[in-house]
């Protein structure tokens, strides 16, 4: 059909066209042949034990060592795989996988382990010791391979496949073995059934180079390289000494291993960091080679104490402390009955009272018989007409045994007292006294009360300035002031220092909770300075007996509080019954500050052992801030005794506290080796110490103000060119002079020196004026013929005792943040009492006796005086 051929051919030509109108499809690139992998070549050896294989491989060949062995049910055996590669290709190691039952280690031979900086370190032999799986077969036989592959060529390499010996430790027994970075040791330990736990012991001779010594669970892999050995268990940074406490019940198979690494530099131990080599055609990244970086270590394990012995231990302790309490309510009871015998006495002699006779000046004859001795009249005047008759053998009476009082100024003295109207202790006198007492109660808290407000210095009688500006001054001068704005002023200290001890004690237990928490999850027992050799773990606690240890500071802190409490309710039964010698007798009687004291012995203990729940560089300030309040407020009370009136408020003291404070962590911190620190600190030493002597000789009328200098060389020019005269007070020049000296020499000791343990640099010259003060207070009662009493005698001596045994545990130095952990650990020791407390916990139990003896020195010491009026004290 021609009409179907025509249309058919029109398609076509229709088709063409519109292929020649389109775009020219792209042409598609021909698939390349993909290059077949090479071929490797896979050679298989059966291998035997203590043999060395010396071969060869490269990129095209794989050897595989088949190993196999009887492992036993109640026999382990630990093996090792020992490889050294002998060609010079560090950039193409030779690999070697060891495939186990349970495990897979791979390791490249050189090995590169990183150190600080990220520096590297290249090791040509390396062994490694394989992990063993648990069998429950009597006796089982297990294969293992070793691969050997590599990416060079033709490279050489050496096989050898060992049985460790000694691999399971036994109890008490020493094993000694060499370790290098890249040629780790671990063994294992299986706790018998009689312990609960155990002391792993590593010693060597030599510090370096630096070690790690772990402990972790039986698991495979092991981490026994210097960059994962952290990664698991418990662990220690190592120089000569590492010890650390394992218990059973922390694993659950009973067994452990004990893994020692050593790393690939020393900085980690304190060590130098080493010299890195730059050739001028090497590369910064290029390893170096340490060559035979080697350690001689021998491990030991002993076992720990048991639970009898932590019972016993604290049984020790609180028998220690309570027999404390004891022995003071048997003084107790016996100076009541020495005092109810001589009430006794003195009642049947039928006479009227012996305080209202002191009150009314009536005169009793004595028998000396009773007395004990006739009394002289006291060198620094007397009441009324001036006679020291009976009503100072009366008085005296009561305070036993008294010695004749007398001073080298006496006759200025008595100038004075001749010149000057004294008021009489008479009827008036004691109106007012018993006015103040019946018209309202002297236990009152007065909320609003100021002290300028009742100042009974009454100034058309007497001026400050004239009062504490004369040569020779009583108690009764410094004692004028209102006795309910007194004990309001000196509470204040009390409950000051609770409420800092109250917001300091909570963020501090918080903290210590935090930091055993994290060594505790972590392992990292770098973090605390423990006596390790001696650390008794208890709970979560890592070293509960350097905690228990301070308990004698809260039970003896609570101890000397119940002794003021106690004092004080007789003290106010005294004022309430109008006693003469409560009211114008003694040394005024103010129990704020011993009560402050009693709270910062009880605070010392809780904060030392929150400091020993993890001592470290950062936390250290919690042992010592109290100690710096402690010596602070002893001084304060020792002034405060002959200085009522005019002792520091608790404000201005708390104050300088905190500064002192503040110093000891900056000095810490920023003080080791910082000139401009140490130049800065000595010129504030010195001019404070200059300062406060000011405030001491001047009895604080001075001004510190534009004019000061003015005036100093005023007095210099009249006292010292004009004409050369003396110091109106020579007593006291004698100490501040003594105090500069003292305060100066420490100032430029620790300028010229430096000393690393600042803390203890600052608190040694708050003990070394304390001592001072306390010297010259001691020689002053002594020289103005006053005396020391029986009880306060006995203490000074004990304590002093007691504070050289202290001092002398204290120095042995059992740790030391100061150093690096590693460092630290040399100095540790092991238990001395009871296998339980160290050199340290002793300092505890001697410190905190000592302390509680220094405390009653200061309650006692002026006993002697109960009974001798105020205007017959003297004031130094």
């Amino acid at each position: 059909m021609p009409g179907t051929g025509t249309a058919a051919l029109g398609w076509a030509l229709l088709a063409g066209a519109l292929l020649l109108l389109l775009p020219p499809l792209p042409v598609l690139p021909q698939p390349q042949p993909q290059p077949q992998p090479q071929r490797r070549d896979v050679q298989e050896t059966e291998a035997h034990f203590n043999i060395t294989y010396t071969d060869w491989v490269d990129a095209k060949l794989l050897h595989i060592y088949a190993f196999n062995h009887s492992v036993r049910r109640n026999r382990t055996e630990g093996v090792r795989v020992s490889v050294n590669v002998l060609s010079e290709h560090k950039d193409r190691p030779v690999l070697f996988v060891v495939r186990q039952k349970e495990a897979v280690v791979s390791f490249q031979v050189p090995l590169i382990l990183r150190g600080l900086y990220q520096r590297k370190y290249a090791y040509q032999e390396v062994s490694r010791t394989l992990c063993q799986p648990q069998t429950k077969a009597e006796v089982e036989t297990q294969h293992f391979y070793v691969d050997v592959s590599t990416l060079s060529v033709n490279t050489s390499y050496q096989l050898r496949v060992t049985r460790v010996e000694n691999f399971v430790l036994r109890t008490n027994e020493r094993f000694s073995f060499n370790a290098t970075a890249a040629q780790p040791q671990y063994f294992k330990y299986e706790f018998p059934e009689e312990l609960d736990s155990v002391i792993v012991k590593v010693t060597s001779a030599m510090a370096f180079p630096c070690s790690v010594i772990s402990i972790q669970d039986i698991l495979c892999p092991v981490y026994d390289l210097d960059n994962n050995v952290a990664f698991i268990g418990m662990y220690q940074t190592m120089t000569k000494k590492a010890a650390i406490t394992v218990q059973k019940k922390d694993f659950p198979s009973h067994s452990f291993y004990v893994v020692v690494v050593v790393k690939t530099e020393d900085e980690a131990c304190g060590g130098a960091l080493p010299y890195y080599p730059l050739s001028k055609n090497s590369s910064p990244d290029e390893p170096v080679d340490q060559h035979n970086r080697q350690k001689m270590l021998e491990v030991m394990v002993s076992p720990a104490i048991t639970s009898e012995a932590y019972v016993s231990s604290v049984l020790f302790c609180l028998s220690i402390f309570l027999s404390f309490y004891v022995l003071t309510l048997l003084i107790a009871c016996w100076e009541g009955c020495r005092q109810h015998k001589r009430k006794g006495l003195l009642s049947a002699m039928d006479s009227p009272s012996l305080d209202t006779a002191s009150l009314l000046g009536h005169s009793h004859s004595i028998p000396d018989s009773f007395l004990g001795r006739a009394y002289d009249s006291y060198g620094y005047g007397s009441f009324g007409n001036g006679s020291s008759s009976s009503t100072e053998g009366v008085t005296d009476s009561l305070g036993s045994t008294e010695v004749s009082y007398s001073y080298v100024g006496q006759e200025q003295f008595k100038r004075r007292t001749s010149s000057t109207p004294t008021r009489p202790l008479s009827i008036p006198m004691g109106e007012r006294s018993l006015e103040n007492v019946a018209g309202r109660p002297r236990l009152d808290s007065l909320s609003s009360v100021e002290e300028d407000d009742y100042d009974t210095l009454a100034d058309i009688d007497y001026d400050k300035n004239v009062i504490r500006t004369k040569k020779y001054l009583c108690v009764a001068d410094l004692a004028r002031k209102d006795k309910r704005v007194l004990r309001k002023k000196y509470q204040i200290y009390f409950w000051n220092i609770a409420t800092i001890a109250v917001f300091y004690a909570l963020p501090v237990i918080q903290l210590v909770i935090t930091y055993q928490t994290v060594v505790n999850v972590t392992g990292n027992q770098d973090i605390c300075y423990y006596n390790f050799l001696c650390a008794h773990p208890l709970g979560n606690l890592s070293a509960f007996n350097n905690i228990l240890s301070n308990l004698g500071y809260v039970l003896l802190g609570l101890l000397f509080l119940l002794i003021i409490l106690q004092r004080e309710i007789n003290y106010n039964r005294a004022l309430l019954r109008n006693d003469a010698h409560a009211l114008e007798c003694g040394i005024p009687k103010h129990f704020g500050l011993f009560y402050a004291m009693g709270t910062a012995l009880m605070m010392e203990g809780l904060l030392s052992a929150c400091y020993h729940v993890c001592p470290n560089y950062t936390n250290f300030q919690f042992d010592t801030s109290f100690m710096y309040m402690i010596a602070g407020l002893c001084m304060l009370k020792l002034y405060q005794k002959r200085h009522p009136d005019i002792n520091a408020s608790a404000y201005s003291a708390y104050a300088c506290l905190a500064l002192v404070i503040f110093f000891s962590v900056v000095g810490v911190v920023f003080g080791k080796g910082n000139t401009a620190f140490w130049i800065v600190f000595s010129v504030i030493h010195i001019v404070a110490t200059l300062l406060l002597s000011t405030q001491l000789y001047y009895m604080g009328r001075w001004k510190l103000d534009s004019g000061i200098l003015r005036r100093i060389l005023h007095v210099l020019y009249t006292d010292c060119v004009r004409q050369c005269s003396g110091p109106m007070y020579v007593d006291r020049m004698v100490l501040l002079v003594m105090g500069n000296i003292i305060n100066w020499s420490l100032a430029a000791y620790g300028l010229i020196v430096r000393p690393n343990d600042f803390a203890s640099y600052l608190l040694a010259i708050g003990i070394c004026n304390l001592l001072l003060y306390f010297a010259f207070y001691i020689i002053m009662k002594l020289r103005s013929g006053e005396r020391i009493k029986l009880i306060p005698l006995l203490c000074i001596i004990s304590t002093s005792v007691v504070w050289g045994f202290a001092l002398f545990f204290f120095f042995q130095g059992l740790s030391t943040w100061q150093k690096t952990p590693a460092e630290s650990r040399e100095h540790n020791r092991d238990c001395i009492l009871l296998d339980f407390f160290d050199d340290h916990d002793i300092w505890h139990f001697l410190s905190s006796i000592a302390m509680f003896g220094s405390f009653l020195v200061l309650l006692t010491l002026d006993d002697d005086l109960d009974c001798v009026q105020r205007d017959k004290i003297y004031v130094f």
